[in-house]
Parts: structure tokens; C-alpha cells; sequence
């Protein structure tokens, strides 16, 4: 059973490639807690495109060659691959990405990873599917999709 998480703040949106050559999907990427101890990333939902799992994604990449995977924890690879990525969005954004300095967002949490240590300025991930308060930012980041007039 999933629950809503809200807040408010910085928040980057950027299309990810996921699947080569042509299957995108609109990522979120924020943080949250004391200090933005906790990463959130979640997909925007976008009409007429499937919804991906993002830890699929990150397992294609085979994240466990960078972070290691530690004993008994095989999604802890894979949760710093997605906050990695939304990182590197804000670090060195995309021309076609939206780094918005402050938002209302909702996430409908489907997974939290503790990650048992410190990576990118975080201490566990929350995945779900992103949505963004505002009518016109939503719609800016369902335009990010390519070829997606809205």
C-alpha cells in the first residue's frame, strides 16, 4: 500500500532514455527530511506512456559495479544509481530539464531504501510516482517527454 509524502522546494525534472534507442520517461528528483537526508525519485506521470520501475532501469545499468552490493542488500546499488542520477541532473542540467527553486510536490511512495551510509548528501530513497502541485509546472514536466505536445 503506497502513501503520499509532500513538500515543498527544490525540485529537477529531466527525461531519462531508459530503454535504447527511444523509450523515455520524465524523472523527478528532490530531497527531504533534516537536512534533505532523504532522496526522493519518482516519475512524472505522463498520459498515454507506460509507467517504468525505476529500479529496473537502474538494475539494467548494472549499478553493483560502482556501489558494490553488500550482503543481504541488493537494492542499495540500484537506490544510489536513481539518486546519482537525479544529482547529476541538477549538477549538470540537460537543455531540455526544469530545475525548479522552489515547488509543492507529491510523491505516492511505493518504495523507501535505507541506504545504511551517506551517498550524494543522503541517508535513504523514496520511489514512487512524482506529481507536481502546480497545474502549469505539472504540465512543463509532462512536455519534457520527447515528441509529447501535452
Amino acid at each position: 500500500m503506497s502513501r503520499t509524502m509532500t513538500g515543498t522546494g527544490r525540485v529537477t525534472v529531466l527525461p531519462l532514455l531508459h530503454l535504447w534507442p527511444d523509450h523515455y520517461c520524465v524523472l523527478a528528483y528532490t530531497g527531504t527530511g533534516a537536512f534533505g537526508d532523504t532522496a526522493v525519485v519518482g516519475c512524472v506521470p505522463v498520459p498515454g506512456v507506460p509507467e517504468v520501475s525505476l529500479l529496473d532501469v537502474a538494475a539494467r545499468h548494472q549499478p553493483q559495479r560502482l556501489y558494490g552490493s553488500p550482503a543481504g542488500r541488493p537494492e542499495f546499488a540500484a537506490a544510489c544509481w536513481l539518486i546519482c542520477t537525479g544529482w547529476s541532473g541538477r549538477g549538470t542540467p540537460q537543455p531540455r530539464s526544469l530545475d525548479l527553486r522552489v515547488a509543492d510536490w507529491a510523491l505516492e511512495t511505493e518504495r523507501t531504501i535505507e541506504l545504511g551510509q551517506t551517498m550524494y548528501g543522503h541517508d535513504r530513497l523514496c520511489l514512487g510516482r512524482f506529481t507536481l502541485e502546480d497545474e502549469a509546472l505539472m504540465g512543463a514536466a509532462v512536455k519534457l517527454m520527447p515528441d509529447h505536445s501535452g
